[in-house]
């Protein structure tokens, strides 16, 4: 899991977008890649400053390990009225962890936490996992699938190479009654058994890539009340600014993008994708 999360630290900030006409969310982000900072640092007041002054006032703060988790729950308490926080073991920690069981504990006391809302990211991802290792991910996201239930909590799932298993585990175990997709990378096909699900697809600045077309399509399926936004942030920076720091404040060329595809009104869209966060995450200020 390591090795997704080295970045270059001099790696130069993409410029700042124009600002959105209407404030919305970033629906996962990962503040504590892009500051390695302590969740209450200037370094993490900036980011937040900046994304707000593009028109992006409210950050989900999502989870990967246990000890991240917990950064990221006090993230949450430290910024009480602009970033919430989700908590998990991501699907390419689950098998590694020295000891599985007493990692799961501390997540399942963080999901307890008020400002915790949303169990993620788990899911799983064949991209860098072993097929010997896979059995051990995917209980790890049944523990997960089965958490968020009983938290009464949205599901964020990390899916990378393994849609299949990914749609019929939540078949099996029972899917939350909000379950959203992070960074979604399946095709149309996909997105319309997600949608008939009842599955929320959040769109991140993939969808701008050259290289992914059936991304562009999918966004264009997805009933309005069904979709989010999302930087991944530091990761997926859009174009044209590949290769520099994503940040949440990114979200306004993403949001624009999606505009754009789907032939929205930018306003319109950037206010909706906001209401379904908050209805889907809860307040950002309670």
């Amino acid at each position: 899991m390591a090795d997704r999360h080295n970045r270059d630290i001099d790696r130069p900030l993409a410029p700042l977008p124009e600002p959105l006409p209407v404030p919305t969310v970033d629906s996962h982000a990962h503040i504590e890649i892009i500051t390695d900072t302590a969740p209450d640092s200037p370094e993490v007041e900036e980011v937040l400053a900046q994304a707000k002054s593009v028109g992006v006032d409210r950050v989900l703060q999502i989870g990967y390990s246990a000890e991240q988790s917990r950064w990221s729950v006090a993230a949450a308490e430290h910024w009480n009225d602009s970033v919430l926080a989700a908590v998990a073991l991501h699907p390419n920690e689950a098998p590694v962890v020295e000891d599985l069981d007493h990692d799961l504990a501390i997540i399942a006391e963080l999901a307890q936490h008020p400002r915790v809302r949303a169990i993620g990211e788990t899911g799983l991802d064949y991209f860098r996992t072993p097929v010997e290792l896979r059995g051990r991910q995917q209980e790890s996201f049944k523990w997960h699938i089965e958490l968020a239930k009983k938290t009464n909590k949205a599901l964020v799932i990390h899916d990378r190479e393994s849609h299949e298993d990914i749609l019929s585990i939540l078949l099996e175990v029972g899917a939350p009654p909000q379950t959203v997709f992070h960074c979604f990378s399946g095709d149309v096909d996909m997105a319309k058994r997600c949608i008939d699900r009842g599955y929320i697809l959040s769109f991140a600045g993939t969808i701008t890539f050259k290289n992914a077309p059936q991304l562009r399509e999918a966004v264009k399926l997805v009933p309005i009340e069904q979709l989010l936004v999302e930087t991944d942030s530091p990761f997926l920076t859009p174009s044209p600014h590949r290769g520099k720091l994503n940040t949440p404040a990114q979200i306004a060329n993403i949001v624009r993008a999606m505009a754009h595809e789907r032939g929205d009104d930018l306003a319109e869209l950037a206010s909706a994708l906001g209401t379904n966060a908050e209805r889907i995450f809860g307040s950002f200020s309670a």
